[in-house]
């Protein structure tokens, strides 16, 4: 479950990750370990772009996912509402380590650059590629009981 919501998103997670638009997507960007800026820093980015253009670095080597059976579930016998996805495999994985993996919201997949990706949440993810496979079990990535 995610480690950190993105002001920019609270309250806004399942709505983008009901994917509303024709081309959108849930893109998961992997973040190198050197340069990481601390939760409260990288909470304050609006997009992609930015987060990028500051200490923290995208892990290229691995490269970004496209997230595969996203669901939205409102749970009313708990109160809250879920957002799953499967699981996101990268195969023969291999660069720098990674601290994290970024789930942003792209509202155009055909157009666009990282300064249109929203970024959702921080999920924390912890790996130094050794060329095997690597799966990150994703399970309700996101989950919550108010607007945040």
């Amino acid at each position: 479950m995610a480690n950190l919501v993105f002001n920019v998103a609270l309250g806004r997670v399942a709505a983008y990750a009901s994917l509303p638009a024709t081309n959108d997507a849930l893109i998961a960007v992997p973040i190198e370990t050197s340069g990481i800026v601390s939760d409260a820093t990288m909470r304050d980015y609006d997009d992609l772009s930015t987060l990028l253009a500051g200490a923290s670095n995208e892990q290229t080597t691995m490269g970004r996912k496209t997230l595969a059976s996203v669901t939205v579930t409102v749970d009313d016998t708990n109160d809250r509402v879920a957002v799953d996805c499967a699981d996101i495999t990268w195969t023969a994985a291999t660069g720098n380590a990674v601290s994290a993996l970024v789930i942003c919201y792209d509202p155009d997949t055909t157009t666009g650059t990282d300064s249109d990706l929203v970024p959702l949440v921080k999920l924390d993810f912890a790996l130094t590629p050794d060329g095997s496979d690597v799966t990150a079990t994703v399970a309700d990535f996101y989950r919550s009981t108010s607007a945040a």
